[in-house]
């Protein structure tokens, strides 16, 4: 087997493309080296190891989303902004499923160091700004805005709006409405509250 033009870049590129095909869990070394024609063992000269691997495909993905992001957010504000930050994310998830899986998962400290992950924080401190949430509530509002753009997607890709009506973009109008009408009314935090 040919060994030939790999680097770490390539094999993390085509556990990208296999978890979007095969799903996040089917991504094992051996698996990923059958794709790239070569033994498993090849691939320790480029990852550590599944771990390594995993976490190279979530940086990968964060790197995705954050140029969406930017896009989104390009000349916008408020509400706008907000919609371009969240299509963003769910946009993500319908093109690429198993990348998207890559963000679900409590990622190791090289993904959380990566430059990619420093720029979805960037980007989004800079949706919050807009907004003129203070920097100290900011950790709040973000845990807000992952648990219901995440939750909002997970749903809709499993189907649990298949049934009924409006249609799931409707209610996505909605969230987003709802999630600009809270930003914008944030409560101060309590002079007398630690947290």
């Amino acid at each position: 087997m040919s060994r030939a033009g790999l680097t770490p870049a390539r094999v993390v590129a085509d556990a990208a493309a296999l978890a979007d095909e095969a799903g996040f869990d089917a991504l094992t070394l051996s698996a990923v080296a059958r794709r790239l024609g070569v033994q498993t063992a090849s691939l320790y000269a480029h990852v550590r190891d599944r771990a390594a691997l995993l976490d190279g495909v979530t940086a990968l993905a964060m790197g995705e989303v954050a140029a969406r992001i930017a896009t989104g957010l390009a000349g916008r504000s408020g509400r706008d902004a907000l919609r371009g930050y969240a299509d963003a994310f769910r946009d993500y998830a319908r093109e690429h499923p198993g990348r998207w899986a890559a963000l679900q998962r409590r990622a190791g400290p090289a993904a959380v160091a990566a430059p990619s992950a420093v720029d979805v924080v960037a980007l989004t401190d800079a949706l919050l700004r807009g907004y003129a949430i203070p920097p100290d509530q900011r950790v709040h509002v973000i845990r807000l805005l992952g648990s219901t753009i995440n939750g909002f997607v997970q749903l809709e890709r499993i189907g649990s709006f298949d049934h009924s009506a409006p249609a799931p973009a409707d209610s996505w109008d909605r969230a987003v409405d709802a999630l600009d009408a809270l930003l914008r009314a944030w409560p101060a935090p309590d002079p007398e509250d630690p947290a």
